[in-house]
C-alpha cells in the first residue's frame, strides 16, 4: 500500500506524477479508518479539509505527503486540548509556526493526535479521547507524551509528523514504537504556538521535534521545519554544524552510570556500536563526568517548578483532572512550594554542569546510549525488570532527561525494533543525522 513506503518515497511518487495527493489522502485516511479504532491515536481526523487541500496543495519539498500534529500545537479555528476537559473551549487564533511551516511545503494535515493530560506523563490517556494503544499490541504503551504521535506514525496512518520533548516526549513514544525522531536544540525549530507555552525559566528543556519512520525521512522533516522565528525566544539565527568530513569519534554510554536498563536496550547500543564502527567511525566507550544529579534537577524544573500553577488550574475543578496529569504532581504533594532561591541554585548547578560536560564533548562530539531504560510497558506499569535490579518508571528515564536538561540535541534511531539515541552537542542537528543515517544504512 502506497502509505506504507517511506515519507521520501510518497514524496517523490507524487512529484513524479505517478501518484497524486488525492491518492496519498484517501490511503492515509482509509489507514486511520482500520488502524484507529484499536490504537485510538486521533484527537481528531481532518477528513474533509484534508481531501479539499489534495486539490490544491502547493508546490514544494512535501508535496502532497499526509502528516499528523501533536495535540499541542495550535491549528487554526480548531481547540488545542492537551488531554484536558479544562480545554475544551479553547480555540486557536492561527497555525503554530511547525504547521504553518508544513503547509507552506506542501504538506497535507490530517489529524491531530493525543496526549496525556498537560503532556505530563509517560504514558497517552486522558478524559477528552481516552488512552492511546501500542500499534504492535493494545496491552502496552506507545509512551508519552506525543504517544498518539508515534502511534499514528508506526501503524502507517500518517508519513511523519511534529511533537514536542520536554522529557523524552518525542524519543521516549519513538523508542516504544520502533520509529525515529529528533529533539532539537532549543529554537532550531520554532514552538510558537505550542502549549503550554515554552519559555524560561526551565524552557531550554523543551523543544519541538518532527518524527517519522525513519531517519531519513525526519532529516526532510526538520529542514522543512529548522530556522530563525522570533516568536520562540530560544531561536536564533546560528548556522548548523556541518555533517563530518572526518568520521567523529563517537563515545558507548549503554546506561546512566549504574542504574541499569532492560538487556534488549542495553543490546540494541552495542548492535549499533558495531554497526557504526563497521562503518568507519571511531567507537569506544565514554562516561561522562558529573551528570549524576541531572535527573533530579531536570525533575525539580519539570515538576517541582511548575507544580504551584498547575494547583492553582485545578482548584475547585480536581474531578476534572485525568491521572495523567496528576500523577506526578500527588507525588510531590508534601514537598514545599519551590523558592527563588532554589530555582536560581538548580539552574546554577545546570549551568556548571553543562559546561562540564562540552568541554568532555570536544574530544567525543556524539554519544551513543540506550533509548531508554525500558521497552514499551504495559499499561500503568511502573517497575520494571533488569537483569541488575528492578527499576522505577523515574530510573527508566534517566537516559532521556539529561539531554533536555542540558539543551542538547537527541536523535532516536530505530534499531532492533526499539531505540537507540545519539546526543551531540548544541546545533550539531546535521550531524546527528548523517550519523543516523549511516547506522540504519549498514544495518539494513
Amino acid at each position: 500500500m502506497i502509505n506504507r513506503q517511506s515519507l521520501r518515497a510518497q514524496r517523490d511518487l507524487v512529484a513524479s506524477g505517478e501518484a497524486s495527493p488525492r491518492e496519498l489522502v484517501d490511503a492515509h485516511l482509509a489507514e486511520i479508518d482500520r488502524a484507529n479504532p484499536l490504537i485510538n491515536a486521533f484527537v481528531q481526523v481532518f477528513r474533509d479539509e484534508a481531501l479539499a487541500a489534495a486539490a490544491s496543495v502547493p508546490a514544494g519539498p512535501l508535496h502532497g505527503v499526509p502528516v499528523t500534529i501533536k495535540d499541542s500545537f495550535d491549528i487554526a479555528g480548531y481547540r488545542t486540548l492537551c488531554g484536558s476537559r479544562l480545554r475544551e473551549d479553547h480555540r486557536a487564533a492561527r497555525d503554530a509556526a511547525c504547521v504553518r511551516k508544513l503547509r507552506d511545503a506542501g504538506a497535507i494535515v490530517v489529524g491531530k493526535t493525543n496526549t496525556p493530560e498537560f503532556l505530563s506523563n509517560y504514558e497517552t490517556d486522558n478524559w477528552v479521547v481516552g488512552r492511546t494503544n501500542h500499534p504492535r499490541d493494545p496491552a502496552l504503551t506507545p509512551g508519552g507524551s506525543s504517544g498518539g504521535e508515534s502511534a499514528a506514525i508506526a501503524a502507517y496512518c500518517s508519513a511523519g509528523g511534529v511533537g514536542s520533548d520536554g522529557g523524552g516526549s518525542v524519543r521516549w513514544p519513538a523508542h516504544c514504537c520502533g520509529i525515529a525522531a529528533l529533539k532539537p536544540t532549543p529554537g532550531v525549530v520554532s514552538a510558537a504556538g505550542h502549549f503550554p507555552v515554552i519559555s524560561h525559566p526551565a524552557g531550554m528543556m523543551g523543544v519541538a521535534g518532527p518524527m517519522a519512520r525513519c531517519v531519513e525521512d525526519v532529516k526532510i522533516l526538520f529542514d522543512v521545519l529548522r530556522g530563525y522565528d522570533p516568536e520562540d525566544p530560544f531561536s536564533a539565527p546560528v548556522a548548523p554544524v556541518d555533517a563530518f568530513g572526518e568520521p567523529p569519534r563517537i563515545g558507548v554510554w549503554p546506561q546512566f552510570y549504574g542504574t541499569p536498563v532492560q538487556q534488549q536496550c542495553h543490546d540494541a547500543v552495542l548492535l549499533a556500536a558495531k554497526a557504526l564502527e563497521q562503518a568507519g567511525f571511531a567507537v569506544d566507550s565514554f562516561e561522562p563526568r558529573g551528570l549524576e544529579r541531572a535527573p533530579n534537577l531536570w525533575a525539580f524544573l519539570f515538576t517541582e517548578l511548575s507544580a504551584p500553577f498547575t494547583r492553582q488550574l485545578l482548584e475547585g475543578r480536581r474531578e476534572l483532572a485525568h491521572w495523567t496529569g496528576t500523577e506526578f504532581l500527588d507525588a510531590i504533594a508534601d514537598r514545599p512550594e519551590p523558592t527563588g532561591r532554589k530555582v536560581v541554585e538548580v539552574l546554577s548547578a545546570r549551568d556548571a554542569m553543562r559546561i562540564s560536560l562540552l568541554r568532555q564533548m570536544k574530544d567525543v562530539p556524539v554519544i551513543l546510549t540506550a533509548g531508554a531504560g525500558m521497552t514499551a510497558f504495559p499499561h500503568r506499569q511502573r517497575r520494571y525488570a533488569t537483569a541488575e535490579k528492578e527499576i522505577g518508571l523515574f530510573e527508566g528515564t534517566f537516559p532521556l532527561v539529561w539531554a533536555n536538561l542540558l539543551g542538547l540535541p537527541a536523535l532516536t534511531v530505530p534499531v532492533a525494533g526499539i531505540g537507540v539515541q545519539l546526543v551531540g552537542m548544541p546545533y550539531s542537528e546535521d550531524l546527528l543525522l548523517a550519523i543516523g543515517q549511516r547506522l540504519e544504512f549498514q544495518l539494513q
